[in-house]
């Protein structure tokens, strides 16, 4: 939605201004195309890079107006969360060292960002989702206060007329409800643009649709959401869902997602891209238009086609068509929205020259590959990259192969006939290369990222596992060495304060739990099968309403308990509870002064966890 001050659509007058605006820019647009006003030469690129911001125990920080205005650099702006921010990057002319340049400004930007963050007490952190995030930072309090935030979430909201059902499963399975967009903040990319010459655009916008998921496998690093073990990039499934205009009362419709890979091949020209974007997606947000986009071009001006632009900033390919403005002359290009921010700068440019490298190295037996390969496949080979990585198996030119054999034996050798094509630094095509050739032979991000969850989950809970990866994360990118030559998380090498603990840091969250009309004769039993000394009791709204303790139990004669005795005659009622973001120190204090050895862990009324006097033991 860039910097527009954009307004909800009101009534029928603005709706139809706002559309005669956008038909005249799609006429200007078949204009420009016809008189050969596009850009052809020289080809640029560019990058936009999110990033998170977070605490010195680094959780998210929500203080992001107050760094940016500090900061103040026009190359930086804000994103949806308080917790994030955006830097853009000089687009740069594809040539000679140009990935080496746009790494050296990314790296002087965020050193800058990085100062004024200390001011502030915070971090700056790379990386497709902080595994610090909980539910209680996407609510609408943390939401950046800028209005184009808040009428596109009501927007989105009005459209659908109903609350965001979040469903996705991996290893594990994360099912929520939620009632805003603030799910997107969960997110962070590495958008990546690339300048296509006007007359190849359609087929080299397949092409781009074509080696997406090769790309996407290497360069997974989000796996985790909330302490859950998802997709390899679980921002594919997590963006696609946490913006859906459409009601679930429509899911059986052909109409796809605001978030989409796309449905076919495209044909035509780049307008009908738009034209099908118009077509399926209804305008949410409109802005004040002055000059009319015909009536530039017949006057000698280019237009910067601001209705088209703002429709299509609420339409998220993620291979999304893109027309801009620069030093006067117009252009059009690929804006690659899948890859992940981080884990390092350095392997962000190594990304991109992968990507750029492809999309130039293409054999000529590829051209028209609309013609000659199913979009399916193309479209399966994606999402089976964003939930396996590195262990997919692609079908690549009417043959099964992993992604290990085709980035090696096949892409690579492409990506680099590619960068060599349009005079790129052979020094800086083999550094970069290297890396992504390195990173296939050991571990990507979210390779490297799961191999540690598991191990640390092993003797830590999933917050404090959370914490200590994203402490090692924001380690190893202050070095900038590339994740495929990481080391593993050694436990003796942590350092965390624990003074700073939460009651979440030690909890237990794999908790069995009962009804309070449930036999005592089960409970007892259940007790004795898991080795349980404390069972909350909860009522048909999941709220807790009692406590049963292995104590409670023991003082009951067998003889009672046989006769068929419910839990709600013996359960202790009158409870001392703990919210998780309590202080560990509280909970120690309250369990010592009431003479108790568990709290259950509440969460507007409902049971999330237990911690009993064992845990701090252990």
């Amino acid at each position: 939605m860039g910097n527009l001050h954009v307004t909800k659509l009101q009534n029928k007058k603005e709706h139809a201004n706002y559309i005669h605006h956008l038909m005249n820019d799609l006429e200007a647009l078949d204009l420009m195309l016809e008189g050969n006003l596009i850009e052809k030469e020289p080809l640029r690129i560019g990058a936009e890079q999110e990033f998170f911001i977070v605490d010195k125990a680094f959780f998210p920080n929500n203080n992001a107006l107050d760094i940016l205005e500090d900061i103040n650099d026009a190359h930086f702006t804000t994103e949806i969360g308080n917790f994030n921010l955006e830097i853009n990057l000089d687009p740069v002319e594809l040539k000679s060292d140009c990935f080496s340049k746009l790494e050296h400004q990314l790296t002087t930007l965020l050193e800058k960002a990085k100062q004024v963050a200390k001011k502030h007490d915070s971090k700056i952190l790379l990386t497709g989702i902080l595994p610090t995030l909980s539910l209680k930072h996407i609510t609408v309090d943390n939401m950046t206060p800028i209005q184009r935030y808040f009428v596109l979430n009501d927007a989105v909201k009005e459209s659908r007329n109903q609350d965001f059902h979040i469903h996705i499963k991996g290893v594990d399975e994360l099912s929520l409800i939620h009632d805003s967009v603030m799910l997107e903040g969960c997110n962070t990319s590495f958008q990546m643009h690339l300048q296509i010459h006007p007359d190849t655009f359609i087929d080299s916008y397949n092409w781009a649709q074509a080696i997406a998921g090769p790309v996407l496998s290497i360069c997974t690093n989000s796996p985790m959401l909330f302490g859950k073990e998802l997709w390899a990039e679980t921002r594919i499934a997590l963006f696609t869902q946490s913006v859906d205009t459409r009601a679930n009362s429509f899911l059986l419709n052909e109409n796809q997602s605001r978030v989409s890979f796309g449905n076919n091949w495209e044909t035509g020209t780049v307008t009908d891209i738009f034209r099908d974007n118009i077509s399926r997606f209804r305008s949410l947000v409109t802005s004040e238009y002055i000059t009319d986009s015909v009536d530039m071009i017949e006057r000698g001006e280019i237009p910067k086609l601001k209705a088209l632009g703002l429709h299509n900033g609420t339409v998220y390919r993620w291979n999304r068509v893109c027309y801009g403005v620069g030093e006067g002359k117009p252009h059009l290009r690929i804006e690659n929205r899948y890859i992940p921010s981080g884990p390092t700068t350095t392997d962000e440019i190594a990304n991109m020259m992968f990507w750029v490298g492809l999309m130039h190295g293409k054999p000529a037996n590829f051209e028209n590959i609309h013609e000659k390969w199913d979009f399916k496949d193309v479209k399966s080979n994606f999402f089976s990259a964003a939930r396996y990585g590195m262990g997919t198996q692609f079908f690549w030119d009417g043959n099964y192969m992993s992604s290990q054999q085709l980035i090696l034996d096949h892409l690579l050798p492409m990506a680099y006939k590619g960068l060599y094509s349009v005079g790129v630094d052979p020094a800086d095509v083999e550094k970069y290369l290297t890396i992504i050739e390195n990173r296939v032979k050991s571990y990507n991000g979210s390779q490297w990222l799961i191999k540690n969850h598991r191990q640390l989950s092993k003797t830590k809970s999933k917050f404090e596992t959370a914490q200590i990866i994203t402490s090692e994360l924001y380690e190893k990118q202050e070095h900038n060495y590339p994740i495929g030559s990481w080391n593993m998380i050694k436990e003796n090498e942590i350092e965390l304060d624990r003074s700073t603990f939460f009651v979440k840091h030690t909890m237990s969250t794999d908790i069995f739990s009962v009804h309070k009309d449930d036999s005592l004769q089960l409970v007892k039993n259940m007790m004795t099968w898991k080795k349980i000394r404390h069972m909350p009791v909860i009522d048909e709204t999941k709220k807790l309403v009692g406590l049963i303790t292995d104590t409670d139990v023991k003082e009951l004669s067998k003889l009672i308990i046989d006769k068929g005795i419910s839990v709600e005659e013996v359960m202790t009622k009158d409870l001392i509870t703990i919210s998780q973001y309590d202080a560990l120190e509280t909970a120690k204090i309250l369990m010592k002064s009431h003479q108790i050895n568990c709290l259950p862990v509440l969460e507007k009324g409902k049971l999330v966890g237990l911690i009993t006097s064992k845990d701090f033991i252990n």
